[in-house]
């Protein structure tokens, strides 16, 4: 009975030294084992560790460029739905007033409360302080006088949003002598600066007043986003329905594509094509072509000179 007691007792003690051999095999060192008395694990030697490290850099350099185009697309998709609550909202001034367009312009200068040279208004006014005082004739200008001149236009109580005038991707806010805020500009032909000629309001044959003298409204495009540098986007967009020139630059902010909102309500984006039309968003700078010029860089230039309202019925 003794013996099968000692026996039992030795093979317990056999079970006990083979499991603290495992435990310290694995890496660890059991409680009352020889050389220690707490549980300890092994460090990464400094070779792993530079592995690891090269791991988490190889794909963060992989998923860089698939984080920047999701931003990318994001600013998008906002955008376009800024300027889709624009137009809608640009639309119902016209059911508000029988048809009347909103004044397309933005008039640069101290006498832009003068409803004798401006009767239609702005849809945005220009900067001005607590006193209706012009204040943008150097930029940058002050920030929160551009923000008073979208918050008096006429577009604002239809939208009640300022932040629908500005696109994410227009780095102009950040650039120190320009801190550009809203995004967007009227087309000259949409009740603006094409009236006006530089003066009051005088050439009222060559833009479209009323819904009405507006044809194909699908087609025809209010708003564009606009890269002016002096600050702000004045006057209105405008450029020649013929010829080989560019007057007012655009924007490709969005990989090359630019983002419009039309007369029935609608916004979508377009993929600019023309090497010369991404430079000038670039440069923020209107270029001309030539009778020479491939037809393919002239073919951003001819789909704007379609969609473009020059006059009424047009």
């Amino acid at each position: 009975m003794q013996v099968l007691l000692l026996n039992s007792k030795n093979a317990d003690n056999k079970k006990g030294n083979t499991f603290s051999k495992n435990l310290a095999i694995g890496g660890f060192r059991a409680v009352g084992q020889k050389g220690g008395n707490t549980m300890k694990k092994r460090a990464f030697t400094l070779i792993e560790l530079l592995v690891v490290i090269a791991i988490i850099a190889l794909l963060m350099a992989l998923l860089m460029p698939a984080l920047r185009l999701a931003k990318d697309q994001a600013s998008a998709l906002i955008c376009v739905n800024n300027l889709r609550q624009l137009s809608m909202g640009w639309f119902a001034y016209t059911v508000d007033h029988d048809g009347m367009l909103m004044g397309g312009h933005r008039k640069r200068g101290t006498n832009f409360k003068d409803k004798n040279c401006f009767p239609d208004g702005f849809w945005i006014n220009p900067p001005h302080n607590l006193n209706g005082d012009y204040t943008s004739d150097t930029p940058p200008g002050v920030l929160e006088d551009k923000f008073r001149g979208i918050r008096t236009g006429q577009l604002f109580p239809y939208v009640k949003n300022v932040k629908l005038f500005h696109c994410p991707a227009d780095a102009r806010i950040d650039i120190p002598e320009q801190q550009a805020y809203c995004s967007y500009a009227v087309a000259g032909g949409m009740n603006g600066e094409e009236a006006y000629n530089g003066g009051c309001k005088q050439y009222p044959d060559r833009v479209a007043e009323v819904f009405d003298e507006i044809r194909s409204p699908a087609n025809k495009y209010v708003f564009i986003e606009e890269t002016d540098r002096r600050g702000w986007n004045m006057g209105s967009w405008i450029m020649n329905t013929t010829g080989f020139c560019w007057i007012d630059p655009l924007a490709g902010w969005h990989n090359d594509r630019g983002n419009l909102g039309f007369a029935d309500g609608h916004a979508e984006k377009h993929r600019w094509l023309s090497k010369y039309t991404i430079e000038m968003n670039i440069k923020q700078q209107p270029y001309c072509t030539d009778t020479n010029t491939d037809a393919d860089d002239e073919i951003d230039l001819r789909y704007m000179q379609r969609g473009y309202v020059a006059g009424k019925n047009q």
